[in-house]
């Protein structure tokens, strides 16, 4: 199954570019080229990833489509395109899994994109693991303290 991303960005010569290499790459791709179309595919359809740039129809579409993405029930990675980063050592305030800067060498990119999906899906299976293993020991706990109680 290829991995879904979902490309957002209002530069049609950026979008299309980096559609195909992300086609040829081997990933499934759809694109937006509006914060409010973007939101309205996250919302309909299912993705690994959402790659969003920053400034597209308003200075902060970009924090819509985040936004969205980060609610999503099936919980994308998320990274922000970006010709605009954060100074070095400076916290991420958009609560993006990665910035990426435009523009960019296509193979760091690509890496980049794989790197980011392998630890967000990790970190998924791992929070995955956690709420199961916290499931299964409740009945262990209730038990317990049943027996607890009749002594």
């Amino acid at each position: 199954m290829k991995r879904r991303i979902l490309l957002v960005d209002d530069e049609l010569a950026i979008l299309l570019t980096l559609k195909a290499l992300l086609e040829m790459s081997g990933f499934e791709v759809e694109t937006a080229a509006t914060a409010r179309e973007a939101r309205a595919r996250i919302k309909n359809h299912e993705f690994h990833m959402v790659i969003t740039d920053m400034r597209m129809e308003s200075e902060k579409a970009g924090l819509d489509v985040v936004k969205a993405a980060k609610a999503a029930p099936y919980r994308p990675a998320v990274a922000m395109l970006t010709a605009f980063p954060f100074a070095d050592g400076e916290l991420n305030p958009l609560d993006t899994d990665k910035m990426l800067v435009k523009p960019m060498n296509t193979k760091d990119l690509l890496v980049q994109i794989e790197a980011l999906l392998v630890s967000h899906e990790d970190k998924k299976r791992k929070a995955i693991q956690a709420s199961q293993e916290l499931v299964a020991s409740k009945p262990a706990q209730k038990s317990a303290a049943k027996a607890t109680a009749k002594k």
